[in-house]
């Protein structure tokens, strides 16, 4: 397989940029997953790994070998879509072989290759089925074993689970991971979806209007976030913000919100911040008689073993997951308690984070 680097790659369409010089490294053998929202770059950026679409400026490199320029035909590279993309008047055999049929290898090694990915992908037992009538879990299948079967150096996935139902989709992330660790193959893949790539990633590259804001393995990422965005982006319910007064100082040991003192560990010198955003996530908050904030419970959403309370405070609404056993009902005033070692605070004019237990005291990561 083969590690994939960036330099400082840009895509212009005119006058709009969809890329902005993005800098990175997939390593050999990583599942590396590009997170963001729709129109944020991610999928530009796998079409110019892919040479489907050709950079503006910057670098791109395949093995040590530099691919910029070259045609997509020249690098190696197997692609997964999201629409199957699937031969409909070939059987599921022909699907899968094709690749191998066009560089016109010897019939007993297509033979003995489609077979070996059609077992390894579950779906032996229809080779010799056409793919109209499969059902979607299988055609994705079908178009995974096209792709399995060449061994390329590199596989790019674009949003491949999208048009699967939610609880497929969910199997099919275990099934990709499986088959991932199998095949020790380089995976570039694109989403939206948080929990895709929270199951799936090795690590994960978060984009936003063209631009890389965080790298990290998804731990880091969720824990960690280097900006607004990133935090917001990532969780289910995402982080709660909430306005601070008086901003972030050094040696403060504490935060206000809406007159509640939230304490946290002391600033070091250096480090000050005159306006501040503070973010907790919602497991990061307990309900708790005497805690700093108050508010009334606006709604309870029953999860199993959790229960996710939203509280109308002050400083707006939050989002509380606690367990099942605190007992709260809607219009019921509570305390909000927040875990200090875990509240991140961001600069809001630069959206970026300045302090969090998990940082430095610099901002950087530690």
């Amino acid at each position: 397989m083969a590690e994939i680097a960036l330099h400082d790659v840009r895509k212009s369409f005119g006058d709009f940029t969809a890329v902005t010089s993005s800098t990175f490294t997939v390593k050999d053998g990583e599942f590396f997953v590009m997170l963001g929202p729709s129109g944020c770059g991610k999928t530009t950026t796998l079409r110019m790994i892919a040479g489907l679409e050709l950079p503006t400026s910057g670098r791109i490199l395949l093995d040590g070998e530099d691919v910029t320029f070259n045609r997509a035909s020249k690098r190696d590279i197997a692609f997964v879509f999201q629409l199957f993309a699937l031969y409909p008047h070939m059987s599921v055999r022909q699907n899968i072989s094709f690749p191998l049929r066009t560089q016109r290898l010897p019939r007993r090694e297509v033979r003995a290759r489609t077979e070996e990915v059609a077992k390894m992908l579950q779906i032996d037992t229809i080779l010799d089925r056409r793919v109209t009538g499969l059902a979607a879990g299988d055609r994705q299948r079908v178009a995974l074993g096209r792709a399995i079967v060449r061994r390329a150096k590199a596989f790019l996935m674009d949003e491949p689970l999208g048009a699967l139902d939610a609880a497929f989709r969910e199997t099919m992330c275990e099934e990709l991971r499986l088959l991932h660790e199998r095949i020790g193959a380089t995976t570039v893949y694109v989403t939206h979806d948080q929990i895709e790539a929270m199951a799936m990633a090795d690590r994960i590259c978060v984009m936003n209007r063209g631009e890389v804001l965080q790298i990290g393995a998804p731990m880091e990422v969720y824990e960690r976030p280097a900006t607004r965005f990133v935090a917001g982006f990532l969780g289910s319910p995402s982080m709660n913000f909430l306005t601070a007064e008086g901003g972030f100082a050094p040696g403060a040991d504490a935060i206000r919100i809406e007159g509640a003192r939230l304490a946290m560990p002391t600033a070091r010198e250096g480090l000050a911040c005159p306006e501040a955003i503070v973010g907790a996530r919602p497991e990061h908050i307990s309900i708790a008689d005497d805690g700093a904030l108050r508010g009334r419970v606006f709604a309870v959403e029953y999860m199993g073993a959790r229960q996710l309370v939203t509280v109308e405070t002050a400083a707006g609404r939050l989002r509380v997951r606690t367990p099942n056993t605190v007992r709260v009902a809607t219009g019921e005033t509570v305390g909000l308690a927040f875990d200090a070692e875990r509240l991140v605070v961001f600069d809001p004019v630069s959206d970026r984070a300045v302090r969090s237990a998990l940082f430095d005291h610099s901002g950087a990561l530690a």
